[in-house]
């Protein structure tokens, strides 16, 4: 690596912090196991292509700019050294690391590349932890445990057999539906009349697509099989909930505005794939809005949906592609008044970063073919840049995506919203005086809509880099439009209330002040953090107003509880704020009142399908 290189390796840590592919560590003198661990997971984690691990910097405890000092190592020879020795002896297969020494002022830094390991050699683990407690994985920014379900998948990867190509010894024949496999002959013919598997009987269709195979001239179907032809019966039994897909249509912007009346429509399809997909997509676009034009030399009118046609098939058909089976869940899609949402059992196992570049890893490669060669779906990567470029040219923002590992959940949002519309453009003429750029305007109607935006949103909406995106969101930071949350990797930003008003006044010093503040532990009053909260709270019914002011002294839990619900009846909370008003660390009140309420379904998430939703509140139950 020479210093032009790294240079940008290091622009991009201050800038961005750590990242999938970038690991910072002080270790001046010795390796820690923190760094054993980041070994496994750079060498571990699919379609990585490995990563770096950077010796030296240190991480600046205050919020300004540079986020790492250079402190260097103490010794970089014997680092180095140690470095090898411990890659060579402490996993399972031994790591060649390739290591530069950068001379720096302020001290030597060391970056260690660590490629990934070959399909055949993972897991790579700590050999000292054994297989369960010493494999990683590199999620986002984070070392993250192997759970069975990695293992499994790394194994699956070795033998190249995955979970969906798994013989289901309880199935037979008679649990094949004929409706679906002749749809599928249907569906091909249309693409390839003379398609060689369309002369085939339908057991040897089966075995051709391994939807089935055969043992001792016995017909046993495959879970693609199933999963794809099979009768409802058959679904039921052998995948009650993971099969089934739910539309449910919602009233306004929020999920179950009322409690009386959660959704105005739900729609349950349980059939095969084959069968379910077509009847999903087409149920979803009767739904969304359509506006019309006029087409040169035509006399009749052209219905154009507000959502183009391929990015729903597309995120439906993703959606099947990449789920779980195995989890107990199903896949979820929520159209609300000013989004769709797709809430998909399964993380994604592609980091969220190389969406949408080439290539695909796909949980289910025979669903996936089969899909293919009915032109369904792509089996290459393509989809998600195919609805990127769709959403693009219909002046749409482009698609969210949210991976969570923990939760075992992909989220996929679109907004109906269009860009730069009358309404819009008569909104931003509040901000005129900020010489905002295209960029910047498309994301403050973003953050309007969504409620919350981070630096890799930014640079999805945006199609930037990741320093340009986060020079711009610290310029509307200071220019007091948004309003900086959570640190390092975790940072992102949301709407302050003035942007939500338009009632506000350029002011272009605000760049000299903190970026952000952190909720003390235990507060006296409200602080200057939550202007808005005395306002708020002068606007509390008088009585409730009196047992607030003598909370920060010792009060029954009962009686605690009893206020939380009460101030959450009058209106949605934030856990900060709730911190603030009750007198507690945010930690403690959440623990100790709001989810034991929510347990005894006295309280609720407003956003109940996202717990860690950045403008997560909590509400009593009516």
């Amino acid at each position: 690596m020479d210093q032009l290189e790294f240079e940008e390796l290091l622009n991009l840590i201050q800038n961005a912090d750590e990242s999938e592919r970038v690991e910072v560590k002080r270790s001046a003198e010795k390796i820690g196991d923190s760094a054993l661990e980041t070994i496994s997971a750079f060498s571990n984690e699919p379609g990585l292509g490995g990563g770096y691990l950077v010796l030296g910097l240190t991480k600046n405890d205050s919020n300004k700019a540079p986020r790492y000092k250079v402190t260097g190592v103490s010794d970089p020879d014997k680092l180095q050294s140690e470095l090898v020795t411990l890659c060579r002896q402490n996993f399972n297969k031994p790591i060649r690391p390739a290591i530069d020494v950068l001379l720096h002022p302020q001290g030597p830094i060391i970056v260690a590349y660590i490629s990934e390991a070959e399909i055949y050699e993972k897991p790579i683990f700590i050999k000292s932890r054994g297989i369960e407690k010493g494999a990683f994985r590199r999620i986002g920014p984070t070392d993250q445990l192997c759970t069975q379900e990695d293992l499994d998948m790394l194994y699956q990867f070795r033998s190249q057999k995955k979970f969906d190509k798994t013989m289901l010894e309880e199935a037979s024949w008679k649990d094949f539906d004929p409706q679906a496999i002749a749809a599928y002959r249907v569906y091909r013919k249309e693409v390839n009349a003379k398609a060689k598997e369309l002369a085939w009987n339908d057991q040897e269709l089966m075995i051709a697509l391994r939807a089935a195979v055969e043992i001792k001239n016995v017909i046993k179907p495959t879970v693609a099989g199933i999963i794809l032809f099979g009768t409802e019966m058959a679904l039921r039994r052998l995948f009650p909930i993971s099969s089934r897909i739910d539309y449910i249509t919602v009233e306004g912007r929020e999920w179950v505005p009322h409690p009386e009346k959660r959704y105005s429509q739900c729609y349950e399809f349980g059939e095969a794939l084959v069968l379910a997909i077509p009847r999903v997509i087409a149920n979803i676009m009767r739904d969304i809005p359509h506006a019309f034009s006029m087409q040169p030399n035509n006399i009749f009118r052209k219905d154009i949906p507000l959502i183009p046609d391929v990015v729903i098939r597309e995120a439906v058909c993703n959606a099947v592609m990449h789920r779980d089976y195995r989890a107990g869940q199903t896949i979820q899609i929520i159209r609300y008044a000013n989004r769709i949402e797709f809430l998909n059992p399964g993380y994604s196992l592609k980091p969220e970063d190389q969406l949408g570049l080439p290539g695909s890893i796909t949980r289910n490669d025979q669903i996936a073919e089969v899909l293919h060669d009915l032109q369904i779906a792509e089996v290459k990567g393509t989809g998600i840049r195919t609805m990127r470029e769709a959403m693009r040219e219909a002046n749409l923002s482009v698609p969210f995506f949210e991976s969570d590992r923990t939760a075992n959940k992909f989220t996929l949002t679109l907004l109906t919203h269009h860009f730069f519309d009358e309404k819009d453009i008569e909104w931003l003429k509040n901000f005129k005086e900020f010489d905002l750029t295209d960029e910047e305007a498309r994301t403050l109607i973003v953050v309007r809509e969504m409620g919350a935006i981070t630096n890799a949103d930014y640079r999805n909406i945006n199609c930037v880099e990741t320093l340009t995106a986060s020079a711009s969101l610290r310029r509307l930071r200071d220019l007091g439009l948004l309003e900086q949350k959570g640190r390092s990797n975790a940072t992102y930003y949301v709407p302050t209330s003035k942007l939500l008003t338009g009632h506000i006044k350029p002011n272009l010093q605000s760049s000299n002040l903190p970026s952000s503040t952190q909720l003390t532990p235990k507060v006296s009053g409200l602080s200057s953090e939550f202007p808005s909260l005395s306002s708020e709270l002068a606007s509390l019914p008088s009585n409730l107003q009196n047992e607030l002011k003598v909370v920060g002294k010792r009060v029954n839990p009962e009686k605690m509880k009893e206020i939380v619900k009460r101030l959450c009846a009058i209106q949605p909370w934030k856990l900060p704020e709730l911190a603030q008003l009750l007198h507690r660390h945010a930690n403690y009140i959440r623990q100790n009142y709001l989810l034991p309420l929510i347990e005894s379904d006295e309280l609720e998430y407003l956003f109940p399908h996202q717990p860690n939703h950045p403008q997560q509140a909590y509400r009593t139950k009516k």
